[in-house]
């Protein structure tokens, strides 16, 4: 059995630590255990808590890089936008429907009200707005918490406790002073013999305030837009790259009971299954990440280096199951009897070992002698965030002693049937076990389970964050229509068509919309294009994404606008006059 230096290649084991024990202390005096223990000073062995396994995944070289936890971090921030979209649209509302409050404003200052009592009523009604806002959120958690579960494979439940409330009350009260502050501000800084009068004039610092409000809120959906589009092209580039193997209809199971030790009858009796195309065993889990070590050595060597290869034992028709091409050399095969001293390995392997013509030359593995009888094309195990790893196979022990799992490849179209057929045959061959299996192309899928829920759930967020910038825009643009319903009646009585009048009251929202995409574009894509460095195999982000977003949000804007500004247009202009 090889030793702890030779297959010490990251296991996980469980520690229940005394209670109040200090981690970072802990850490400290298990440091060196594996220099102690193997002499090998490159590694180093460290103790992270249960609970965080699952959102800090992401290590390299023994550091934390982060993993799940940056789409939550991620995912909040989204939240936290959208929430101040909503708000910036509370804002350019209140203050653009000022002139119908000048003269309560005016009226409440004549008879003694200051400021700051006035400041606090257009708070309390923010609050007010925002507390009705919470209350019917709650209630479409409620309601939409099953599908959302459903769409994320969650269990989550809507408990209502005491840090629930404070965490709900805290952020009605910060949306409330985030939403309610400048229009509180601005309404109550009124002067009341001029809002008495009910004569307002905008300063140009106001409109550009309400201008750069609406260029925020839409920069902020051009962005979301864009993120969508490249995630979406991103999980589909995953489905379509080549992997150096074939994963469909290909199933693996453990092996166990009567076949440990007898993997290679089983596997041969295996191919006689009808449905069967081939079978074999391995040590590796064929997805995800594999053994490791650095205990290979070949000529030219530097002798200070440590370079790490993954590794797996292997069976007869191991490549061949896989679907695998060799570039140079052969595979295993009984023909040429057992090949304990052989070795495979993979272009990664051979580069890195800077070696030319590999086949036939020698290298020690595990302080065995092996010789090269074939290089194999590049293949991804892991996942697509990770390069290829330098990689060797070696031919499993004759009693089949590392055969931790069979694969076996099922002829396309027959699965249903030949997947019954192979569980009659282990019933009958490993009585006492359950037959489970898993395809491999689905265990591929899993590896990108966190990746695909961004894609829904960005798509959604995109839609909402989409929905209330537009909500604010056909807000503005009916306040506008209105305030300019006698211009537009005049204009319409002295013959101006009614795409004139359309195009007159769209033209500077548009503009603000087209500003807001050319300013969304260099922070947009820096964002996607570090999301997708995570990725040592990704898309190019070329301009396409960029213009299908602007064409995107600008037809939006169109038809949110045009639909207002059409219907002021087309207003009967004798009505408009009159009411004036």
């Amino acid at each position: 059995m090889r030793n702890w230096r030779e297959f010490n290649s990251g296991p996980h084991n469980y520690v229940i630590l005394k209670k109040g024990t200090d981690l970072h202390a802990f850490n400290q005096k298990i440091a060196g255990i594996i220099a102690r223990e193997s002499g090998d000073t490159y590694r180093t062995a460290f103790a992270m808590r249960f609970s965080d396994n699952y959102l800090y995944n992401t290590f390299e070289h023994g550091k934390r890089l982060g993993g799940r936890i940056e789409y939550v971090r991620m995912f909040t921030m989204i939240a936290a936008f959208i929430l101040l979209i909503a708000c910036i649209n509370f804002m350019n509302l209140s203050t653009a429907k000022s002139g119908r409050r000048m003269r309560e404003v005016g009226i409440k200052k004549v008879v003694g009200a200051g400021r700051k009592q006035l400041m606090f009523q257009f708070l309390g009604e923010s609050f007010l707005v925002t507390f009705v806002a919470v209350t019917f959120s709650i209630f479409l958690v409620a309601l939409f918490l099953p599908q959302f579960n459903q769409m994320t494979g969650k269990q989550l439940t809507l408990h209502i406790s005491l840090e629930l409330v404070l965490a709900v009350g805290c952020i009605t009260l910060l949306t409330s002073l985030i939403a309610g502050s400048y229009p509180a501000l601005y309404l109550s800084r009124f002067n009341p013999i001029t809002a008495l009068k009910g004569k307002l004039v905008s300063s140009v610092g106001e409109l550009w305030v309400r201008k750069g409000l609406v260029i925020f809120q839409f920069s902020l959906s051009v962005m979301l837009i864009i993120g969508v589009m490249v995630v979406s092209r991103q999980l589909e580039y995953i489905q379509k790259k080549s992997l150096g193997y074939n994963k469909d209809h290909v199933i693996r199971f453990d092996s166990e009971g009567k076949m440990l030790n007898n993997q290679d009858n089983f596997t041969t009796a295996l191919k006689q299954v009808p449905g069967i195309v081939n079978a074999s065993g391995t040590s590796h889990k064929i997805v995800g990440p594999s053994g490791a070590t650095s205990e290979i050595e070949w000529e030219g060597k530097n002798p200070h280096d440590i370079i790490f290869f993954e590794f797996t034992d292997a069976g007869y028709d191991f490549i061949e199951t896989l679907g695998m091409t060799m570039a140079s050399g052969r595979a295993f095969s009984k023909n040429f009897g057992n090949e304990p001293d052989k070795i495979i390995l993979n272009e990664a392997a051979v580069n890195v070992m800077k070696l030319k013509d590999p086949v036939g030359k020698k290298v020690k593995v595990f302080n065995l002698n092996k010789e090269i009888i074939g290089v194999v094309k590049n293949f991804h195990f892991g996942s697509l965030h990770e390069t290829v790893k330098p990689f060797f196979i070696e031919l499993v022990p004759k009693d089949g002693s590392n055969w931790y799992k069979i694969i076996a490849r099922i002829k396309a179209g027959q699965e249903h049937e030949t997947i019954e057929r192979i569980k009659k045959f282990y019933a009958d061959y490993n009585p006492g076990f359950i037959f489970e299996y898993e395809f491999l192309d689905e265990a591929f899928q899993k590896q990108y389970t966190a990746e695909t829920h961004v894609g829904i759930l960005s798509r959604y967020f995109a839609g909402l964050a989409i929905v209330i910038s537009c909500l604010g825009l056909f807000g503005l643009v009916a306040f506008e229509a209105q305030r300019r319903q006698k211009e537009i009646g005049i204009r319409k009585v002295v013959g101006v068509s009614v795409t004139n009048v359309a195009v007159m009251l769209s033209k500077d929202f548009l503009k603000l919309v087209l500003i807001a995409f050319l300013a969304s574009l260099p922070l947009g894509w820096w964002i996607i294009h570090t999301w997708l460095l995570s990725f040592a195999y990704h898309i190019q982000i070329g301009p396409d994404t960029f213009l299908i977003a602007g064409a995107s949000i600008i037809l939006i804007t169109f038809l949110t606008v045009g639909f207002q500004a059409i219907k002021a247009s087309i207003a009967n202009p004798v009505k408009s006059l009159r009411m004036e």
